[in-house]
């Protein structure tokens, strides 16, 4: 699995944690469709605070879809096969130019590999595929790079996990997420991505610290 940590306050990327920011909200603001449509736009979730059912499978039309919102001129930039060990580090060159040129980018991998440690859809044969979306590229103070990614699966995490239980119990009553208003999933959807703190983000962005000399594993299917 790919290294992940959570974003701190004085991490600098390209393009600028502030305008990642600000770019997500718009688009989420801009969402139209009742409550259910906009959560599961932007949001791979359970049907209730258990996570014994998610409500679809669907991560890569809505990578797509998400990648699409997200990007500028040019739109959503699909690199070639990351498990293909052909030319890794020009894939790699050519993601940070998309980045920096305000381009979402797909990130498509085997979800033990770009999954979350606690992702529902992880399993014990190892098989099946996750998408997410990286939105920015950055340097740790020790020159470790990293790529700022949006997962949207909220069983990934721990946090990711804890969040959505805090968010959708009301006075320790399980609440669905079609139960909620068109308002109310915008709130949410917020609250997952960019957090309730000015100037971070939620537990679905985290850093993700890839080895970009290297192919991604292959996909396992079965």
């Amino acid at each position: 699995m790919i290294d992940q940590a959570y974003v701190q306050a004085d991490d600098k990327t390209t393009p600028a944690v502030k305008d990642i920011r600000e770019r997500i909200a718009t688009a989420v603001d801009a969402t139209t469709g009742t409550a259910l449509a906009r959560l599961t736009c932007w949001l791979q979730m359970p049907q209730d605070v258990t996570f014994a059912k998610m409500v679809d499978p669907d991560c890569k039309p809505r990578a797509t879809r998400v990648g699409g919102l997200l990007s500028g001129e040019g739109g959503l930039y699909e690199p070639a096969d990351l498990s293909v060990a052909l030319g890794v580090p020009a894939k790699w060159a050519a993601i940070d130019k998309a980045l920096a040129a305000d381009r979402a980018v797909f990130v498509s991998g085997s979800t033990g590999h770009v999954g979350g440690d606690k992702s529902k859809f992880l399993n014990d044969r190892g098989t099946g595929f996750h998408v997410i979306v990286f939105l920015a590229v950055g340097k740790e103070s020790d020159g470790r790079v990293y790529y700022l990614g949006l997962d949207p699966d909220v069983s990934a995490t721990k946090e990711s996990r804890e969040a959505w239980e805090g968010l959708v119990k009301v006075k320790s009553v399980e609440t669905k997420p079609a139960d909620f208003t068109a308002e109310k999933s915008v709130e949410l959807v917020k609250a997952m991505i960019l957090g309730t703190a000015d100037g971070g983000f939620g537990p679905l962005v985290r850093k993700y610290y890839v080895d970009t000399t290297k192919a991604f594993p292959k996909v396992l299917r079965g």
